[in-house]
């Protein structure tokens, strides 16, 4: 089989990039990768806290660090406010890098696995502004319940295993194993409830007790497995939790800063097209609606659902 050049073009999917825009106080910033921000106005949740970025080469051949000047530049633009929580999704470093520098700006509790926690104690958090939970354990964090359960990374996961002892930065890329996958459960006062799936694995029959009406799919390296593949995973999320919103995350190339246009990642390493293709799909035959979320926009997609 030919090797295919270049990136897919977002251009041709302008018309997925329309989820609802938030009306009021309530909503749900993408910050690139699957950095999200939940927000009401009076409490705050994120995931991942990504924000620095490093270019592919310094991933591959030197160390990496946090980025203070992105940090503080992401965090100064989505203004998040009383962040109580930052929950990387699994602790690969496009995930976990900056995550406990954020929630030590913010005050925010990081909240994941004892992979996250190792991170945390690597970045110098103190005990109390760590919280390890485990599979099937709900936190409520302000008007936010969240619920934390096991989920599997995408294959190739290319640095399994759990964290053991904390990491210190500047780090190798390798050192941040993927620890803990997650799925998070997310429900809001108002009745808001989410999926937000960290990779483009699964858990057969792990979210069978679990009920969303928003899914938030990272897509990853999903456009380079078989189709089996593809339409399962939809079937263990979207149709597991009865989503009739998906919003696909984790489709950026996160080795390009974020004051710059975000684009696919390139066909070398995923095929956006074959996930798109398939998707889209499974949403028309289901009466699922599918989007693609506009970086910094404050969105709600579940105004179209009511």
């Amino acid at each position: 089989m030919r090797l295919k050049l270049g990136r897919p073009d977002l251009a041709q999917y302008a018309h997925r990039f329309d989820v609802p825009a938030a009306n009021g106080d309530f909503a749900v910033t993408f910050l690139g990768v699957s950095t999200l921000l939940f927000e009401d106005g009076g409490s705050a949740v994120m995931t991942d806290g990504f924000f620095s970025r490093p270019s592919l080469a310094k991933v591959g051949l030197s160390k990496i660090a946090p980025d203070q000047a992105r940090i503080d530049a992401a965090l100064a633009r989505c203004e998040p406010v009383r962040l109580q929580g930052i929950v990387p999704l699994h602790t690969h470093f496009d995930h976990v890098l900056d995550s406990a520098v954020v929630a030590e700006k913010t005050g925010a509790l990081l909240i994941g696995g004892e992979s996250a926690a190792n991170v945390g104690r690597g970045a110098g958090l103190p005990e109390d502004r760590l919280r390890v939970v485990a599979t099937g354990e709900s936190l409520r964090l302000g008007a936010f319940t969240l619920t934390w359960v096991e989920s599997d990374h995408c294959p190739p996961d290319r640095f399994p295993g759990p964290i053991n002892a904390p990491v210190v930065p500047p780090a190798k890329a390798k050192d941040y194993r993927c620890g803990e996958a997650w799925s998070l459960l997310l429900e809001h006062i108002s009745g808001r409830t989410a999926l937000i799936q960290g990779s483009a694995g699964y858990i057969p029959g792990a979210l069978a007790s679990h009920r969303a009406d928003v899914a938030y799919l990272s897509v990853g390296q999903l456009g380079v497995q078989d189709e089996d593949y593809i339409r399962t995973y939809w079937a263990e999320t979207v149709q597991t939790v009865g989503a009739k919103s998906v919003v696909l995350i984790h489709w950026d190339d996160f080795f390009r800063p974020l004051d710059m246009p975000l684009r696919a990642l390139p066909y070398a390493g995923d095929d956006l097209d074959v996930t798109m293709r398939i998707f889209a799909q499974l949403a028309a035959d289901q009466s699922v609606e599918l989007h693609l979320p506009t970086v910094w926009h404050r969105e709600d997609p579940w105004a179209s659902l009511r």
